[in-house]
Parts: structure tokens; C-alpha cells; sequence
């Protein structure tokens, strides 16, 4: 297969023997390279995780920052004194390689899991973005197959490839897939770090590699963007995926199938995994290879030659790309899903109302993205590396511009989520202008050393502030996973206050365990408490949010049918209405009981955007009275009513 594919580009253009290697690694060793590293960082981030959770630390105390910043400190000082004194040149290759990857599995995963050490959450808790996080996880943990969140028997929309195997993953450990998030989010940021430093070995020297992997863990944990654990990798791998893009549009010689199939695996883990990464993937991809193409045809090449080798080598990328992305989205174009509405991209923060400017000297990494972009744009007609990472920078600012445009169609492309990505690509160039300024200095003094003795204590100091920092901006995150309630009402700190509604979780878990007898994924709920679905498989009536709600479920219908039966006259014409809706109608309903009103609550959002709060929440109130009937049983639990058809 592997030749076959590489035929065409070969006939594309005669080989040119004065070409350097499109990559500094062969394919075989970079395939077991991805593979063993991968390996080896799952493996050693879930040990680190167990030794971590044994520190056995409560909650309201600094013991795990002073721990984690110990432990990164000796990680980041072994590893830049073996990259300025190389005191590790005499190992076999293997050894080195064997380190590299253990120290930054090490220390992405350490500068996680100590910080989480007192609490089963990860970053965030169950609060925000996680409500619907961990009921993905735990969905695809009560089943086998791919599946929506919230509704059941309809075809998945939110790309499910890295859920259903955190579903496995909760499946192996015997775990609930909410209790698993944590280890397993942990676990891919490791993973994570190490494939990038494989892929960064690609297209630089290895000590690159090494410290634009360092420079990339940096820019996920300061920005807190690895609190998207599912979404990280993609971004974190961009930056070389790219660089090696930009090498196989320039090269005019024959081009072997791997880098391409390379580029649209990555392409299509970004399709089952992130969409929003795919569109831009493709565009950044698409505009090197129409950069190549100007770039050859200035240097004299035929334009035909040109278009026939760009466009082989895209559709090699495209089949591969698609092929992977059918796998999660197959199921939902086949059921027409394109054709429904769609409000997901229905949100405009006020960081997003802005062009991003990460390279503002106010901090560490500030600085360093300053220095990243002025090597960018001083470097772009020397460095390789330089163009198409500048490419990427330019794309992210053209991003935001169209996003604003789209406004005018009452909608957005949700740019915010690419100011992470423009850190990490000027934070790795920050590294690479550092080098080249180390090489530079020393030149214009008679004795070097010294200058390059005080080079390695600005550099050590750079990274030590930097991985502090990290730990100082995961701070909230960590305090509101300590705070959140388990699914046994108790969280972290041990605190099981009866103001809070997930104090009341396991009663309401075991209440309607018993009152319905039926398995947990048999029933379908309508509930007033936003969480419970993070903790248990039961299926909801309607998502917590249009903008996660599937489109093929019809979000608005459902909240006109929560109102319909409301407005019931009696409990007859409640069962009855209950009976015809077009829907699966809920087994059971968790209600919030209204003290002043004597009415039991249930809560209907809609899309309000462009407003700064999103979704607009509107209370529908049930009369008590509704429920009096055989057919219904009921229980309070603290603030709210479980009703259970039988």
C-alpha cells in the first residue's frame, strides 16, 4: 500500500539528488519511535500518577507546590545540563532516547498529578465544560460503541474517538468513566509531550526537538489549555506537523508515501477528536501547499509540473484524512445531520472580541513569545522551520478576522480556541531564536565560556520561573476540582454541605435506583440538577446547553414538549401527553421544589448569543399535582422531588 501510494508523487517530478532528506529520521525509526515512546510515557505517567496519589496531602496546604517544584526543577536541571555539557554523550542512543522520553513524560505528568494529588478530579472538578466532559467519558464507558452524550438513539455529533477510549481505559481499571477522567487526561498529556518531541525530531536537530517539546508543554500549562485534555494533543502536535507539510511542498524530488500518510493520520485523529482543529489543519495545510507552489513557479518551474505534484500529494493527505474522520462522523452525516441547526459556534467570549497578543513582555512566557515572533520574522528566509510556523501565526490572526466577519451571518468560528495555538508555535520559535542567540553572543567576546556558562543560568532560571507559573495558573482549577462533590455527595476537603446540590448526588443516584428497578442506562431523565449525568450512564431528555445539544435532537421541540406538560391540566393528561410525544419521554423527572410557589422546577435554556452569557435559562414550573397518580412514585430528596414512572 505504502508503494503504491508513493507511485504518483514519484512520476510527479524527476528525482534531484542535491535535495537534503525530507526528514532527519527514516520511517521505520520513526514509527517505533512514536510507538515505543508512546509506550513508554502511558506506562511511567500512570505509575507517577499512583506514586503521586500516595503523597496523601489534604487539601489547604502548599505541600504539593513545593513538592512539584522540587521534582520539575531536578527534571529541567538534569535535562539542560546534559543539553549544554552533554555529560550523557557516551550512553548508547537508545539510552539517551530512553531518558528524553521519561523525563518529559515525568514532567508533564508531574506537573499535573502532584498539584491533583488530594482529589479524584481532574482540572476544573465537575463545574463549566466538564459537566459534559465527564458525561461523555461515562457514557462511553457504559457501553461499547460510539454514542451521544446525552440522547439516546441518535447518531453521536461531538467527535467521539478519544471519549470511547477513555471509555476503555475506564473499562480496564473497573472504573465509572467520570473517576477515570482524571488518570486518563493526565495520561494523554504526557503521551502527548513525547509524541511532539518524535514529531519535532522530523524536521531538527534532537536538542531542538527537546526543548521546543519543553517550550510546548510550557505554553498548554501556563494558558491552562490542557484543561481540554482531548483537544491539547492536536495543538500540541500542530507546530512540527506543519514544519514537515511545508518540507513536502518544497520538495521537488520524489516523496515517500509515509510523511504524507503521517500528515493525514494527524489530520484525521484531529477529525475524531476535535473538528474545529481539522478546518484549520486543512487550511494551514492548504496554504503551504499553495506557498510551495508560488514560491517553485518564481524559481522558474512549469506551474502544470507544480499543481500536478501539489495536488497528488494533498489527496493522499485528503483519503487519509477523510477515511479516519468517517469513523465518528460517518454515522451523523448518514442521518442528515448537516441539514439541522446548529448553534455551537454560538458563543463569542470577550477574549475572542480581541486580537490575541501573547507576545506582550509581561511575563516569562510573554517574553519568550516576543522573541519567538521577532525570530520569525527575522528568520523567514533562512530557517526552514521559520515560514511555515510564521504561516501558522498569520493564519490564527486571519481566523479572528473572519470570525468577526461571520457575526454578520449570526455566527462565530470560535477563534478563542486558537490563541493556545499561536502561544505554543511563538513559545517553541522563542526557543529557537534563544538558540541562535546562544550561537551568536559568545562570537563577539574573546572569551566565550563565561557567556556561555551565563546563557545556561538564563535559560535554566527562564524554565524554572516558567514551570512555577504553571503550577501558579493551574491554582483555580486545582481548588475547584477540590471543592466539587463526588457522586457520593462528599467532596475532596470531605465537606458535605446541604446548601449545595451535589451534596445530594448519591441520594439522588440510589433514590432513583430504587424507585425505577430499572438498569441505569434504561432510563431516561429530565433533571433540574445540571451534574447528575456526569456521574451515571442514564440518558437525559434534554442537554444542559443548545450550543452541546446534538442537532439531530431537536433542541428547541423538546423544550416546547417541557413546557407542553407542564401546562398538563391533570396527571392523566400529563401520562397521556407523555405517551404521544414524538420523543422518548423521561422515566424520570428530578425536580427542584420551589418552597414559595409550591411548584417543582425544571429548567429549559436556550441560545441567546450574541450576548456575553450565551444561554438563557427559563424556569417551567410542574404543579405537584401533576405527579398524583399509581402510575407515578415520588421521594424528596434535600432540595429537590425524584418522580419515577413505574
Amino acid at each position: 500500500m505504502t508503494t503504491a501510494l508513493a507511485r504518483p508523487a514519484a512520476r510527479d517530478t524527476a528525482p534531484l539528488p542535491d535535495e537534503p532528506p525530507l526528514t532527519r529520521l527514516p520511517a521505520g525509526r520513526a514509527v517505533a519511535e512514536l510507538v515505543l515512546g508512546g509506550l513508554l510515557a502511558v506506562v511511567l505517567s500512570m505509575v507517577l500518577q499512583v506514586a503521586a496519589s500516595h503523597i496523601g496531602t489534604d487539601p489547604g496546604t502548599y505541600v504539593p507546590q513545593a513538592l512539584v517544584n522540587l521534582a520539575t526543577a531536578v527534571i529541567l536541571l538534569v535535562l539542560f545540563t546534559g543539553l549544554a555539557w552533554g555529560w550523557a554523550r557516551r550512553w548508547p542512543s537508545w539510552l539517551r532516547l530512553a531518558g528524553v522520553w521519561a523525563a518529559l513524560s515525568a514532567f508533564a505528568t508531574l506537573l499535573l498529578a502532584v498539584p491533583l494529588q488530594a482529589t479524584r478530579f481532574y482540572l476544573g472538578g465537575s463545574s463549566g465544560d466538564n459537566t459534559f466532559r465527564l458525561q461523555y467519558l461515562e457514557r462511553m464507558a457504559s457501553g461499547h460503541g460510539l454514542a451521544d452524550m446525552n440522547y439516546q438513539g441518535i447518531a453521536p455529533y461531538y467527535p467521539g474517538g478519544w471519549f470511547w477510549l477513555g471509555g476503555r481505559f475506564a473499562n480496564l481499571l473497573g472504573w465509572p468513566g467520570w473517576a477515570a477522567y482524571k488518570p486518563y487526561s493526565i495520561l494523554w498529556i504526557a503521551l502527548a509531550t513525547v509524541v511532539a518531541f518524535v514529531l519535532w525530531s522530523l524536521v531538527v536537530r534532537r536538542r531542538l526537538a527537546l526543548l521546543a517539546s519543553i517550550a510546548t508543554v510550557f505554553a498548554g500549562l501556563v494558558t491552562v489549555a490542557v484543561d481540554e485534555p482531548y483537544a491539547w494533543p492536536t495543538t500540541a502536535w500542530l507546530p512540527p506537523v506543519v514544519v514537515l507539510a511545508w518540507r513536502v511542498f518544497r520538495h521537488r524530488g520524489r516523496v515517500p508515501a509515509w510523511p504524507l500518510l503521517l500528515i493525514g493520520v494527524y489530520l484525521g485523529i484531529c477529525g475524531i477528536t476535535y473538528t474545529l482543529h481539522l478546518v484549520f489543519g486543512v487550511f494551514a495545510v492548504v496554504v503551504l501547499a499553495v506557498l510551495a507552489g508560488v514560491l517553485d513557479a518564481r524559481g522558474g518551474e512549469a506551474v502544470g509540473a507544480i499543481v500536478r505534484r501539489s495536488l497528488v500529494r494533498l489527496v493522499v493527505m485528503g483519503v487519509v484524512t477523510g477515511v479516519l474522520s468517517l469513523v465518528t462522523w460517518g454515522p451523523f452525516l448518514l442521518a442528515g445531520g448537516l441539514g439541522e441547526p446548529n448553534v455551537a459556534a454560538h458563543f463569542l467570549p470577550e477574549i475572542s472580541a480581541y486580537f490575541p497578543t501573547p507576545f506582550a513582555p509581561t511575563s516569562v512566557l510573554g517574553v519568550l513569545c516576543l522573541a519567538g515572533l521577532v525570530w520569525l520574522v527575522l528568520r523567514v528566509r533562512q530557517n526552514p522551520v521559520a515560514l511555515p510556523l510564521l504561516t501558522v501565526t498569520a493564519l490564527v490572526y486571519v481566523w479572528f478576522a473572519l470570525s468577526t466577519l461571520a457575526l454578520v451571518v449570526h455566527t462565530t468560528l470560535l477563534a478563542f480556541r486558537f490563541i493556545v495555538t499561536l502561544e505554543t508555535v511563538l513559545a517553541v520559535a522563542g526557543v529557537f531564536a534563544a538558540v541562535d542567540l546562544l550561537r551568536w553572543v559568545p562570537g563577539l567576546f574573546q572569551r566565550s565560556r563565561p557567556v556561555l556558562l551565563s546563557g545556561f543560568v538564563l535559560a535554566f532560571a527562564g524554565a524554572l520561573a516558567l514551570s512555577q507559573a504553571s503550577v501558579q495558573a493551574l491554582g483555580d482549577q486545582v481548588k475547584t476540582a477540590e471543592s466539587d462533590y463526588y457522586d457520593n455527595g462528599y467532596n475532596a476537603k470531605g465537606q458535605h454541605d446541604p446548601e449545595q446540590d451535589g451534596a445530594w448526588t448519591g441520594q439522588l443516584i440510589s433514590t432513583i435506583d430504587e424507585l425505577s428497578g430499572r438498569p441505569r442506562t434504561d432510563n431516561v431523565v429530565l433533571s433540574a440538577s445540571d451534574r447528575l449525568l456526569s456521574f451515571v450512564p442514564y440518558w437525559g431528555f434534554q442537554q444542559t446547553t443548545p450550543h452541546y445539544a446534538n442537532p439531530l435532537a431537536e433542541y428547541s421541540r423538546r423544550s416546547a414538549e417541557i413546557r407542553n406538560w407542564a401546562a398538563s391540566a391533570d396527571s392523566g393528561q400529563l401520562l397521556q401527553r407523555l405517551a404521544d410525544s414524538p420523543y422518548r419521554a423521561p422515566d424520570v423527572f428530578v425536580l427542584r421544589r420551589d418552597d414559595d410557589q409550591g411548584r417543582l422546577l425544571a429548567y429549559v435554556a436556550s441560545d441567546s448569543f450574541p450576548q456575553a452569557s450565551p444561554v438563557a435559562v427559563e424556569e417551567v414550573r410542574f404543579d405537584p399535582a401533576l405527579f398524583d397518580s399509581p402510575r407515578f412514585a415520588q421521594r424528596d430528596v434535600g432540595p429537590f422531588t425524584v418522580v419515577v414512572e413505574r
